[in-house]
Parts: structure tokens; C-alpha cells; sequence
């Protein structure tokens, strides 16, 4: 499906929108009216990223968590080690001490 990303991101901010006056109005958690906004939100969410990613090969940074989800909550993050900055497991920064060598000597 090719969607105009702007268009879709009218509708995320619209979403966004009444998400926010479904929370503010809310009664609590079990309330439907937050419970359809929130899905609401996700599908609109999702409709954006998509139609970026189709339009100009980018994605949000963004992730869309399921209820159904659950079960998988730290499944979703184990890769997340697999992006060090520096590749260096150690925690001995050499880095760290270039700056503090510097700041010694007064710049």
C-alpha cells in the first residue's frame, strides 16, 4: 500500500490528538475509550512508518508494542547489546582518558 507520508502523518497527529483527550478524559486503565484511542494510535503509527519507509527508505526509531506481546518483552531487547558504540566489552574507555589527560593540562 503506497501512502502519501504526509497524509499519514496528518493522521498519526491527529491520533496523537485524541489519544491525549481520551487520556485526560479517562476513568482508569479498563477504559475503552483510551483502550480504542491507543489502538487507534498504534494503527496510525504504524500507517506513517510504512509509508516513510516506502516513500524515501527511512524508518522511525520508534517500536509499537502489542498487549499481545507480552510473553516476548525481553526478546524485543536482546539485540539491543549487539549495538555498542565502540565495540569494546571491557569498560576501559580510553577515550575517557584522552579527556582527562587534557583537562590536567589546562585546555
Amino acid at each position: 500500500m503506497n501512502s502519501d507520508p504526509r497524509s499519514t502523518l496528518a493522521a498519526l497527529i491527529a491520533a496523537f490528538e485524541r489519544h491525549y483527550e481520551a487520556a485526560a478524559a479517562s476513568r482508569g486503565d479498563d477504559d475503552p475509550a483510551l483502550d480504542a484511542a491507543t489502538e487507534q494510535l498504534a494503527t496510525a503509527f504504524d500507517a506513517y512508518d510504512d509509508a516513510l519507509f516506502d516513500a524515501y527508505e527511512i524508518a522511525t526509531p520508534l517500536i509499537v508494542f502489542d498487549d499481545d506481546d507480552d510473553d516476548d518483552d525481553d526478546d524485543d531487547f536482546d539485540d539491543l547489546d549487539d549495538f555498542d558504540d565502540d565495540g569494546d566489552d571491557d569498560g576501559d574507555d580510553e577515550d575517557d582518558e584522552e579527556y582527562d589527560d587534557e583537562d590536567d593540562s589546562g585546555r
